[in-house]
């Protein structure tokens, strides 16, 4: 009992300090999009697409490697400075290829214009891939405070870098130039823009870095070919699947640029106004991400037990994420007149990717949640191939999408795109799990859910059309109660049900 509790404890810490990080660094979004325009905010995000893909591929799976063999090997010390070694080498190397090539690699991504953007983000994404084995071995040591605290760190240094870097300087530069100029002006003062928000990265994460130097030092490093080899045979899977996951989930702002090749500020724009609205639909992803973190630690647990308790547990798991999933879809709409000024209003003709991504998180959420069958049949390759088909199935629907719409709203395609892939993918995955690993999943009662809450929104939706104010928000809180009230009843929530009874 003593080992489940601290589990619970440290899943908690982690998955709490993930979400809060992703939640502050969200709290960048509207300052980034209020002080820059949209041409200038889709470098920021289309670079932060590549150095998505960058950090997967620079991690090459060693973080589960790691995790592996520490585990399995008679001396995990030798397993993690072989991976520290290996990680090293392979990111200095990209270090110092990106520093010679950084002109071919500029125009390459089709930025040959900023090639200091590149530069800067590039570094960055090296220490991050090294400094991801060092928290891989505070999580292995359950220094789970420890790794949540750092990772936290890393966040308010950001966010302070920002808020100096982006407010602070120009102020002062007004009022007391003395205290900033020495290093404000020759990087170029204001003029230098969102090179800022690149600079910020590069000193949190060296910041981070030295944070986990007691991680780094103080012990005998050794090197073991044979150990690595065999630790690349096991992760070499997981970077096709990583890869392939990841080029997914960024394929939107990754390929537009590409698709309009000629049009470099157009499609920079759409490549802005599509990356701060999906920024909107983060409640979706972080309500996602959150299940993520509470569910495989679920089902290895479940599968220890006997009987049909175990299938109806996994069974109760989706019908509940997608209960809360369409309280969540139904809440955003509801109040997107007043979550649209999360953006400036030079980004609201991109709201439209607001529901369509939300959707595709809920589509993306309950494949997620369906993966359970190749987990627990050790059936892992059907993940790698449900990545790939992923991924080619967001490349042709990008490029057919996106080209059909073309400018300036050619973002709706990746919008569509998405939703598309995860809506195929997780129809496959449901269909293939019923023939490995079929669970009596209540879908009839699930889309009679969906069918009420698209009801429900509908009718939200067409108050919106006669009436604003106080008034229109009240009655959208009523049918968010009516919604709640329905399910209640149908699950016979205990908590509701006592407060019916006076209980």
């Amino acid at each position: 009992m003593a080992g489940i509790k601290s589990l619970a404890k440290d899943t908690a810490v982690y998955g709490l300090s993930s979400i809060i990080g992703r939640f502050l660094n969200w709290c960048l979004v509207p300052l980034y999009v209020y002080l820059f325009p949209t041409e200038e905010y889709g470098i920021v995000s289309y670079l932060y697409s590549f150095t998505a893909v960058a950090l997967v591929i620079l991690n090459y799976g060693m973080e589960t490697g790691f995790f592996r063999f520490a585990n399995k090997e008679s001396d995990p010390e030798k397993v993690y400075t072989t991976s520290l070694l290996s990680v090293g080498t392979t990111s200095l190397i990209f270090m110092v290829l990106l520093t010679l090539l950084i002109k071919p690699v500029s125009a390459g991504i089709l930025l040959p214009g900023h090639p200091v953007y590149v530069w800067l983000l590039g570094i960055t994404v090296a220490i991050d891939a090294f400094s991801n084995l060092p928290f891989a071995y505070l999580r292995y040591k359950n220094k789970a405070l420890r790794f949540a605290g750092i990772k936290l760190a890393n966040v308010a240094i950001n966010i302070s870098l920002n808020l100096l870097f982006l407010l602070g300087c120009p102020a002062l530069m007004a009022h007391a130039p003395a205290l900033v100029s020495w290093f404000y002006e020759p990087l170029g003062g204001a003029a230098f823009g969102i090179g800022w928000i690149f600079l910020a990265n590069i000193i949190s994460s060296s910041l981070i870095l030295v944070m986990l130097l007691p991680e780094l030092t103080g012990r005998r490093y050794r090197f073991s070919a044979e150990l690595l080899r065999r630790m690349l045979s096991y992760s070499w899977p997981l970077l096709i699947l990583g890869v392939a996951g990841i080029l997914s989930q960024n394929m939107g702002q990754m390929i537009i640029p590409y698709l309009f090749e000629g049009h470099e500020i157009e499609a920079r724009s759409m490549v802005g106004i599509y990356g701060a609205n999906i920024k909107i639909a983060i409640v979706m992803v972080m309500f996602t991400q959150a299940f993520r973190y509470a569910y495989e630690p679920f089902i290895f647990s479940q599968a220890k037990n006997e009987g049909e308790s175990r299938k109806q547990a996994y069974c109760d798991a989706m019908k509940f994420f997608v209960i809360f999933g369409l309280f969540i879809f139904m809440g955003v709409m509801f109040f997107l007149p007043v979550l649209k000024h999360f953006v400036a209003p030079s980004y609201w003709p991109g709201l439209g990717v607001v529901p369509i991504m939300m959707a595709a998180e809920l589509c993306f959420g309950i494949f997620f949640n369906l993966s359970l069958w190749y987990k627990l049949t050790d059936r892992t390759r059907w993940g790698m191939y449900m990545s790939v088909i992923c991924f080619l199935l967001m490349l042709g629907f990008n490029i057919w999408f996106v080209r059909a719409i073309g400018i300036p709203n050619g973002y709706m395609g990746s919008a569509w795109a998405a939703l598309a892939s995860y809506f195929l993918v997780m129809l496959l995955s449901y269909f293939v799990g019923r023939h490995y690993y079929p669970l009596p999943y209540q879908v009839g009662r699930m889309l009679l859910y969906t069918l009420l809450a698209a009801v429900l929104l509908g009718a939200g939706l067409w108050i919106g059309s006669l009436y604003t104010g106080w008034f229109l928000y009240c009655t959208r809180i009523l049918l968010l109660l009516i919604y709640i009230g329905v399910v209640s009843n149908f699950e016979h929530i205990p908590l509701l049900h006592r407060r019916k009874s006076g209980k």
